[in-house]
């Protein structure tokens, strides 16, 4: 069984992490304050606590992510997938676009 890659608490704010791949990261917690994400995927990620506040989710795809009290406000969400993901707690104010599954 392949580890989990422990990014906990990472610091990606402001970052340039368009079309990038997370794949079974444990992400808690980490910040992503006005990121650039556009077209990135989550798959697999433990994402709990995760701060995405300012960030840009353009057609970002979340796959199969635990997300419990993740904050997702003031992001741009147009064209952004959330399949099989577990929402629970997310805070989703002022977002551009809606959550889609």
């Amino acid at each position: 069984m392949t580890k989990r890659l422990d990014l906990t608490g990472a610091d990606f704010r402001h970052g340039s992490l368009d079309d990038h791949s997370f794949t079974r990261c444990d992400l808690g917690g980490a910040n992503f304050q006005s990121a650039s994400l556009r077209n990135a995927h989550f798959a697999g990620c433990d994402l709990r606590g995760a701060d995405f506040r300012w960030a840009d989710l353009r057609g970002a795809r979340f796959t199969r992510v635990l997300t419990h009290r993740a904050d997702v406000g003031r992001t741009d969400l147009t064209g952004a997938r959330w399949e099989g993901a577990r929402l629970g707690g997310v805070t989703f104010e002022d977002v551009i676009d809606e959550p889609r599954a």
